[in-house]
Parts: structure tokens; C-alpha cells; sequence
């Protein structure tokens, strides 16, 4: 991408040749801050940026990158750049490769440097950063933290800096990023429109006046947005010489412990965005206001640990935080013999040395040294231990009811549930799928998995004596080239048909059922699945929760959840088919699978029990993997969803714990020998 030409100018990205100012943009002032902090000092990691659309994200971003310093390079001094990262971007394209053209033309080894080398000294803009591939997410934010980017891959051994500031945006309702990712990044802000009238007039006016003459409006704010530049200049020079005494770094370790912050990045990333805040402002040294704005900007997304977990830390609870951060920094630091004998505890506490209790959580399954929380195919998938945790309880709450169901003993975590066959790859972890990102499988004549260069050498081999070629650099044709077939896994779509009619014992499976869905919702959060709930009751199959990887709309749509009435499978059926055939439009990759809760009494409609299974045939005949969650109970079973289940060419797992994760474990348990057919 060529360079903007001078400060007034901005890189392509729909707006015109002046583009709007920084200075000019109204109600994002929390926003214009974190990303200054971040041009100020680049180590802190860079910005996230959640909100609704039509929030002014991307303008603030292509703001900022005009107001960077010049950068001086081995072409000169030249304007920073702002890189934009497309969402379908492959590795090769961030980070750089093999240098092909150099290679078959000089016969010499080169390096092309990608996206991330371009960004160097400028700003590295990713939109939509949460459809983004997780392993591009991991590349960008290690390269963010490090200020470098290390290349080990075909052959190829490099290393170029690449010191940038760092914004992605997204909108959360669709979907959400890891925990994991979110703690990468340093600073995090959530933005939304204005309701106040007078302010959402101004930003009308603005963006019209600009419209009518970009460049007049961008020169009426440019003694404004200069001297934002010479402030982030002036304050990058003075960074050094902040001063961050014990007492305030005493007072970030209790902010960022009294959050219950897991790890030390957040206390580093809050350090750093504090010394960066008293050096935009001026300042000599860090001080608590320095502290209490770093926090604001470097923790809320540092709490949430669980997708269900809300983000956000509230003002009373940053108020609360530092008051008690304040008692702890006037305290003196504790001398060697009060930390060692605070370590050793006493005889009485049980947690002397030698005394440790044998019910330590470090000591058990679910101890420090399990598998890594991220990992949905170890021990746990992800889930709590044990389900007798105020976590684990929640999924499980009945509807109507303030108190959470008795506690149930966790089955044992049974293989991964995934759908029959090889699918087209829509980016996930759960089922087998032909993906750009796998791993290599073989060499095959198209190039649609990227070049496989030993391949393409090994086919151009025997034909270089036909070619004419003695000495010198391969030579190569068009039909030489192989591209590589990768292997990797994708996600599905999952639609529960949920039976919530009167005969379902209606409290007792509306809380299963919930709990159901939430349980796997987690599990789908992890292996990058869509959910969709329809519940059967009545006269009608209603659309509850349409496909979606939003845990947060999830679990909110689910609290609604009705009962009540006659039982309209058929219907329900045909609106799962509907959802799939629908979905498969918009992501023809994506395959679906359905999981069917219900005792199999069909009473709705007329002529139920044929029409509940002739809309299961359908299913049957378009090759959906189902599962039947058979919910009879009592001394007498008629065994119709056995019955069902049949129909679907599915298989059929009796409930005998009302528990979600029965219900989840149950649904991730079947294999591909079970009968069920891929989408």
C-alpha cells in the first residue's frame, strides 16, 4: 500500500483525500484516549474496540494514523502508514514468506515481508477482529507485544521489526472473542452512539459539512489535530523519564488483585498505561489519577473469564477498588521476615509447611497443573470440575426461580460429538474439515490450500532435461504447480428443537433444557460453533434464538424461555429444516446438526405422530446429523423419541439427570458410528 503523501492525506478506505479529523470527532472521547495512550507507547499492546455499528470506529482509527510521528526509513522520511488487515487474510500475507518469483527467477532463497512489516512505525487496523482466524489473532498480538515478528517456515529463518499500534474492532453481537485473546490485548473500550440530542445533532452536522467540503472542514481542524500530534510527540520523549514509585506500583497490584486479574499482564499493561497518561498530560511522575484511568481502559476485559462472564467494571466498583488500593498503598512494604512468615502460616490455619489439607485444590483433578482452560478436548472441556460451584449451578436455575437446582454428580467427560464425514471447512474445532489453515495432508493440482513447494518441485524435476535446462535455476511451467491439502476442523451449526409442552414435567425440563444449551453454548464458544434454539409448544415452533455465536444473546433469549400447552413436534421440525436450508444460504460451508429434546408425544396439529415423522424423513433425506434427547420418565415408556430418533437415521440417548451438563456431555458423546449422517 503507497504511503500517505503528507499528514492530510489518508490511505484508501472510502472517505476522501483529506479525511475526517481527529479533532473533530464527537462523544468518543474514552476511545480517542486509549488509542493516543497506545500511539504514545506502543507497548502497551493496543486497542480493542467494541460497539454497534455506525459508531465511528474506523474514522477515529484512520484519524489517528495522520497524527503519528514521520518516519524516517531507508526511502526517507515518509508519512506512517495505516494497514488494514482484511478478515480472510492467510498467514503468509501477515507475516511474509518465501519470496517465489526471486526464488525461480535468480534461484536464490528471498523473503517477500507481509502486512506486518508494512505497519512498522504506523498503525495495524483489523476490522471485524473477532471472525478473524484465532491463530491470526495470536500471530498479530504476539508481534504487538514483542515490537517483532520471528519467521521459521519454509525453509526460511527472518526476524524484522515491527512496533505498531494495534486496533481491531467488532461488534459482539457477532460473537465474541477467547478470553485468552481478549487478555492480549492491552486496552479494550466499549463505544456506543450518543443519546443525548444536542450531541447526536453535532455529529450529524459534522459528518455533512465535511461531506460538502472535505477539504475546507479538514482545514478549519487542523491546527487542532496538529497540536494532538505535537502532544503525542512531546509526550513519546518524555516516557522515559516517568517515574512510577512503589507507592502507585503498590496501588496497581491492589487494584488489579482486588479484580481478582488473573496472571501479571494486566499489572503490566495498567503500568504502562499509566506512565503513557502522566506523560500525555505532562507530568513528571504517576500519580493514583494516572492509575484510576489505566485501570478503566486496562481491566474490564481482564475480568471475564467465562463467555457468560459480563465485561465492564462499574464506576462504584473502580471507586470501591481504589479505595482499598489507597489503604494498601500507604502501607509500608512488608519486611522479608513478615512475607516469610506470613508464607509459612500457622499450626492452626492447617496450611503450615507439612500441613498442607489433602482436599488442596493444587493436589486434585482440577488442581494448577491440569489441562491449559483453553483446551476443549482435555480433561474438563473447558467446564468446571465439579458441578457444585456457583458457576456451575447457574445454567441449571429453573424459570420462576430465584434459588439454583441441587447440585448433580458430573458424568464422565466422553469423547467429542462431532458430524460424520469431511466437511468444506467454516473455521472451528469440532468436525473433520478440508480448511486454508490445517495441517498439510498431501500435494494436490489446485492452489486452493496455497502453493506446496516441495510438490511443485518434485513434479517440475523430471521434466527439467525436456526443458533444456543443464545449469542454473529451476525451470518451471504452469502445470508444475501443486497446491497443499490441508486438514483441520470447522464449526457447526447446532439447532435444539425443544419440546417445552405441558408434558415435559415443564419446570423440571425448561431448566434442563437451559441449562442444556448454555452448557453446550460454552462449548460451541470454544470450538466456534452457531446455536440455535426452537421451542415446541402449543400450537407453534418458535424461533427462540436464531443461528448465533453470541454467548451473551444467548443466555439472555434463553431466560424467556415459556411452557405450557400441547406438543407440535411437527412443526417444530420443519422450523429447524427452515433455519438449516436458510443458514446454508448465507454460509454454504457450514454444516448442521440437530439435537432434538422431547418424551416423543406428538399432540399437536392434526394427524401429529405422521407428520412429526414424515418433517423427521425430510431431515433424514437431506443428510442432517440428529441426535434425540429421549426425556420419558416414570415406570411406563412408550419409547416414541427411540421411535424418532429412528426416523432421523439418528441415535437416541435417554436423560436420566435434568442437568445441562448431562444434556451438553450427552451430545458431545456420539460418534460417527452412531448412524447419524453429515449435512
Amino acid at each position: 500500500m503507497a504511503p500517505p503523501a503528507t499528514r492530510t492525506r489518508t490511505p484508501a478506505g472510502g472517505e476522501s483525500e483529506a479525511g475526517f479529523p481527529f479533532s473533530a470527532v464527537i462523544g468518543q472521547e474514552r476511545l480517542q484516549l486509549a488509542l493516543i495512550l497506545c500511539a504514545v507507547h506502543p507497548g502497551i499492546g493496543g486497542v480493542l474496540v467494541r460497539g454497534e455499528k455506525g459508531t465511528a470506529k474506523s474514522t477515529v482509527v484512520r484519524a489517528l494514523a495522520r497524527l503519528l510521528p514521520p518516519v524516517v526509513d531507508e526511502s526517507g522520511a515518509r508519512a506512517a502508514r495505516l494497514v488494514e488487515l482484511p478478515v480472510g487474510a492467510t498467514e503468509d500475507r501477515v507475516v511474509g514468506s518465501l519470496d517465489l518469483e526471486r526464488v525461480l527467477r535468480d534461484g536464490e532463497q528471498a523473503f517477500r515481508p507481509g502486512l506486518l512489516a508494512a505497519a512498522h512505525h504506523g498503525v495495524l487496523y483489523v476490522d471485524e477482529v473477532n471472525l478473524l482466524h484465532d491463530h491470526l489473532v495470536d500471530v498479530l498480538l504476539d508481534a504487538a507485544a514483542m515490537g517483532r515478528v520471528h519467521i521459521e517456515r519454509d525453509g526460511i529463518s527472518h526476524s524484522h521489526p515491527a512496533r505498531f499500534v494495534l486496533v481491531g474492532t467488532m461488534n459482539p453481537e457477532e460473537g465474541e472473542l477467547r478470553p485468552q485473546l481478549l487478555d492480549r490485548f492491552g486496552l479494550t473500550v466499549d463505544v456506543a452512539a450518543s443519546r443525548d440530542v444536542d450531541v447526536r445533532m453535532s455529529v450529524v452536522r459534522r459528518r455533512l459539512d465535511y461531506e460538502a467540503d472535505p477539504a475546507a472542514f479538514a482545514a478549519a481542524y487542523a491546527p487542532a489535530d496538529a497540536e494532538i500530534a505535537d502532544r503525542i510527540l512531546t509526550a513519546r520523549d518524555r516516557l522515559p523519564g516517568i517515574a512510577l514509585d512503589d507507592v502507585e506500583l503498590r496501588r496497581i497490584a491492589a487494584v488489579c488483585a482486588s479484580f481478582d486479574v488473573d496472571g501479571m499482564r494486566g499489572d503490566l499493561v495498567v503500568a504502562r498505561t499509566a506512565t503513557a497518561h502522566a506523560a500525555w498530560c505532562g507530568r513528571d511522575a504517576v500519580t493514583a489519577d494516572d492509575v484510576r484511568i489505566a485501570a478503566e481502559l486496562a481491566l474490564p476485559h481482564r475480568r471475564r473469564r467465562d463467555p457468560f462472564d459480563e465485561p465492564g467494571i462499574t464506576p462504584e466498583q473502580l471507586d470501591e477498588a481504589m479505595t482499598e488500593a489507597a489503604d494498601q498503598a500507604d502501607r509500608p512494604e512488608s519486611t522479608e521476615e513478615q512475607r516469610g512468615e506470613s508464607d509459612a502460616g500457622s499450626p492452626e490455619d492447617g496450611h503450615g509447611t507439612g500441613d498442607r489439607p489433602d482436599d488442596d485444590p493444587e493436589d486434585g483433578p482440577g488442581g494448577g497443573a491440569g489441562q491449559p482452560e483453553d483446551d476443549p478436548d482435555g480433561p474438563g472441556g473447558g467446564q468446571p470440575a465439579t458441578e457444585s460451584g456457583e458457576d456451575s449451578r447457574k445454567p441449571d436455575r429453573p424459570a420462576g426461580s430465584g434459588q439454583a437446582s441441587p447440585p448433580v454428580a458430573a458424568p464422565a467427560r466422553p469423547p467429542r460429538w462431532e458430524v460424520p464425514g469431511m466437511g468444506e471447512g467454516a473455521p472451528g474445532r469440532r468436525s473433520r474439515a478440508r480448511t486454508r489453515q490445517g495441517r498439510v495432508v498431501n500435494a494436490i493440482p489446485e492452489l486452493t490450500g496455497g502453493l506446496h513447494l516441495l510438490g511443485t518441485l518434485q513434479a517440475a524435476a523430471p521434466q527439467q532435461w525436456a526443458r533444456g535446462r543443464r545449469t542454473g535455476p529451476l525451470r518451471l511451467a504452469a502445470p508444475d504447480l501443486r497446491g497443499a491439502y490441508r486438514e483441520g476442523r470447522e464449526g457447526n451449526l447446532v439447532v435444539f428443537v425443544v419440546d417445552t409442552s405441558g408434558s415435559m414435567a415443564a419446570r423440571d425440563r425448561l431448566s434442563a433444557v437451559t441449562g442444556a444449551v448454555v452448557t453446550l453454548l460454552r462449548d460451541a464458544y470454544q470450538r466456534r460453533d452457531k446455536v440455535a434454539v426452537i421451542a415446541v409448544r402449543g400450537s407453534v415452533a418458535e424461533l427462540v434464538l436464531p443461528p448465533t455465536s453470541s454467548t451473551d444473546i444467548a443466555v439472555r433469549r434463553l431466560a424467556d424461555l415459556r411452557t405450557g400447552g400441547k406438543t407440535p413436534l411437527a412443526a417444530g421440525l420443519r422450523k429447524a429444516h427452515e433455519v438449516m436450508r436458510r443458514e446454508r444460504v448465507r454460509d454454504p460451508r457450514r454444516r448442521a446438526m440437530l439435537v432434538l429434546l422431547t418424551d416423543g408425544r406428538a399432540t399437536g396439529g392434526t394427524d401429529p405422530v405422521p407428520r412429526a415423522r414424515a418433517s423427521a424423513a425430510r431431515l433424514a433425506r437431506d443428510g442432517i446429523a440428529s441426535i434425540v434427547i429421549d426425556c420419558e420418565r416414570g415406570m411406563v415408556r412408550l419409547g416414541l423419541a427411540a421411535e424418532l430418533a429412528a426416523v432421523l437415521r439418528g441415535t437416541v440417548v435417554r436423560l436420566t439427570e435434568l442437568t445441562g451438563s448431562a444434556v451438553a456431555d450427552t451430545v458431545r458423546a456420539g460418534t460417527s458410528g452412531t448412524g447419524a449422517r453429515a449435512a
